[in-house]
């Protein structure tokens, strides 16, 4: 085979592979998982647009920087883990609990799967990183716990038991009037139509609990306040 017949077929391999590749990379920004293929040292090779767009920058802005300067290991054990799996020819997958900095400036936290890629044991690994991406709204955050009186979450944990207004009065040491009062307090407070309807907010919101040590005990109590 003559010299140039041998550079034509290099050419042609290389024009294939440079087609693959972009036809792979294609293929990447359409998963909506946030994927990137790291060297081992942590220089990123390639990345696809749902990683990208958590940090609010394209693919290409993201290509040959260290990955660690875009997320934080919360797990010390991570590193050393991948290190003695490539000591000992290992190729599976480890989970690696991550935090980053989102490109709306919400501080996130997830766990990144990091899996160990190469075509033989003996050579240094591949990093390919997967991080599932959420694609729905933020859940809401939880309702704080409203402000209570100690002699109202007394009330409130006696109601729970089922006790009438009497009961509670003289268990609280009240007169049935002074029970109505609070309960009227309370459920303008927390804009509720009843009694009811309060003593399933106190539950919601922490401010009863069915025992501070053992689940399902009983009867309700008062929680710890904070």
């Amino acid at each position: 085979m003559r010299l140039t017949d041998c550079e034509s077929t290099a050419e042609s391999w290389q024009d294939l592979a440079v087609i693959w590749r972009n036809r792979t990379l294609r293929l990447l920004d359409h998963v909506p998982v946030a994927l990137a293929v790291c060297e081992f040292s942590g220089r990123i090779m390639i990345v696809n647009r749902a990683m990208a767009a958590e940090f609010g920058l394209l693919p290409g802005q993201l290509r040959n920087r260290k990955i660690l300067e875009f997320f934080t290991l919360r797990d010390s054990a991570t590193i050393p883990a991948l290190a003695e799996a490539v000591r000992l020819h290992r190729r599976s997958q480890y989970p690696a609990p991550v935090s980053w900095s989102a490109a709306d400036g919400t501080e996130r936290s997830g766990e990144m799967t990091v899996a160990l890629v190469g075509d033989t044991p003996e050579e240094t690994p591949n990093l390919l990183l997967s991080l599932p991406v959420r694609t729905g709204p933020a859940a809401p955050p939880a309702a704080p716990r409203p402000e209570v009186s100690p002699i109202e979450a007394r009330i409130l944990a006696a109601a729970a038991r089922g006790a009438t207004t009497a009961q509670i009065g003289r268990e609280i040491g009240l007169t049935p009037d002074g029970v109505n009062y609070h309960l009227a307090r309370l459920t303008r407070r927390w804009q509720l139509p009843n009694r009811t309807a309060l003593v399933a907010r106190a539950y919601a919101t922490g401010v009863l609990a069915t025992g501070v040590l053992a689940a399902g005990a009983w009867p309700p109590e008062p929680a710890p306040r904070p």
